[in-house]
């Protein structure tokens, strides 16, 4: 038994439902606030990864999530994403013909207002600076737990048809949130599931503008993992589903998705188009008519989204132009992003001095970040170095760069291209 209760304890397994039950009993808590659940290992794995059927299953399946999460269920934190659980979910969305009612509470549920709704989406945008500082794994289980304390409390309320709009809509957007969060950490298949029950939840907060910049972030997710066909797929969605809602900016954003995966695809023509097409549709914005959450994506953010396809289709000097346009000193993580850019152009132009000085720079910027997407950068930056040997510029790069922990992380060579 004592086994038993360690192996749950330290997030190996669950115990069996009738501990469970006993447990909670002798705690006078429910199963899901013990963040038991009753799931087997084998249904941990697939919590979350299919688009849920009703409102009812997205607050339990969120509810789960957050609360396997914050204990480090393994199998749940390690999962990887699948390629058919964005298609399901792309195609379940776009048909959806109006969103559903909120769900019937009990009398005895707290009522929930405009007033709850606001504090969970100003909460949400402190979280959402400090991922932009300081990286995905620095706040993430925080969020989390907020998320399962208190507001998983929030959707199981009592609250009008209006006000559960507005609260599944900022609960989406916290929920997107935490998959970019995980996302930045690596976490690709719990990432996945967050996005996926996020687009459920924008689908029952009936912002379809929402939901399209939820399916651009998995066509982001898809990129980085190598699934580039999909990512095409759910970016091309994201642009048909909003149609008669959609925005500039936001149709700037879908296209920029699209060309960065038609980049890796190398079809460079069709990825110019695509960053054509972005570009056009970023001019003609109107910044009254936007979303509040989308006003980041501006001229510097599409910069670095152009830098990235300019790279990857080799095309050094236009992919150096648009990396130093990138860099705004507004964003700490982007900034890194773009100057890890711009030292991968310097090295296809065959310029390793220049590559070398200009990944210090973004050693530097990226001190604070707890970022596994950007050692997956460096990982990249230090296989492709060694085809310069033992050069004096390489080996004073590499003695200067030791002293920055996210290149001592890089040695693992984790990670993926993004």
């Amino acid at each position: 038994m004592k086994r038993r209760v360690a192996s749950w304890e330290n997030g190996h397994s669950v115990p069996d439902e009738f501990y469970g039950t006993v447990v909670c009993e002798a705690l006078g808590v429910t199963t899901a606030e013990l963040g038991l659940c009753h799931l087997a290992g084998d249904d941990a794995e697939f919590l979350g990864a299919r688009y849920s059927p009703s409102p009812e299953a997205a607050i339990s399946t969120v509810d789960q999530l957050w609360s396997a999460d914050l204990r480090g269920f393994e199998p749940l934190v390690t999962s990887e994403a699948s390629a058919p659980a964005w298609h399901e979910a792309s195609l379940y969305w776009l048909v959806a013909s109006h969103p559903c009612p909120p769900p019937v509470a009990m009398s005895s549920s707290p009522r929930v207002g405009l007033a709850d709704v606001a504090t969970v989406k100003a909460t949400t945008d402190v979280f959402a600076q400090l991922d932009d500082r300081f990286g995905g794994n620095h706040a993430r289980q925080s969020l989390v737990q907020y998320l399962s304390r208190d507001v998983a409390p929030l959707l199981k309320g009592r609250y009008t048809e209006s006000v559960g709009r507005a609260l599944f809509a900022t609960v989406a957007e916290s929920t997107l949130l935490a998959g970019w969060m995980c996302y930045d950490a690596c976490h690709h298949g719990l990432a996945q599931r967050y996005f996926l029950q996020a687009l459920r939840l924008a689908q029952d907060g009936n912002d379809r503008r929402l939901a399209g910049s939820i399916l651009s972030a998995m066509s982001h997710q898809a990129t980085f993992l190598g699934y580039f066909t999909e990512a095409v797929t759910l970016a091309r969605a994201a642009r048909m589903g909003i149609s008669g809602v959609t925005t500039p900016t936001l149709m700037a954003q879908f296209h920029a998705m699209e060309a960065r995966a038609l980049a890796r695809t190398g079809d460079n023509r069709a990825c110019e188009l695509a960053l054509a097409e972005a570009t056009k549709a970023l001019e003609s914005r109107n910044h009254g008519d936007e979303p509040e959450w989308i006003t980041y994506f501006d001229e510097s953010e599409l910069a670095a989204e152009a830098a990235h396809c300019f790279r990857d289709v080799n095309h050094a000097r236009q992919c150096a132009t648009h990396a130093e346009q990138a860099m705004t000193g507004k964003h700490v993580r982007s900034d890194f992003f773009a100057t890890m850019v711009l030292a991968d152009a310097h090295l296809c132009a065959g310029e390793p001095e220049d590559a070398c000085r200009v990944a210090l720079d973004a050693l530097d910027l990226g001190e604070q970040l707890k970022s596994a997407r950007c050692v997956a950068y460096l990982s990249e930056f230090r296989r492709h170095i060694t085809v310069y040997g033992e050069t004096t510029s390489v080996r004073d790069f590499c003695d200067q760069a030791a002293d920055h922990h996210l290149w001592v992380a890089s040695e693992s060579g984790a990670g993926r291209r993004l």
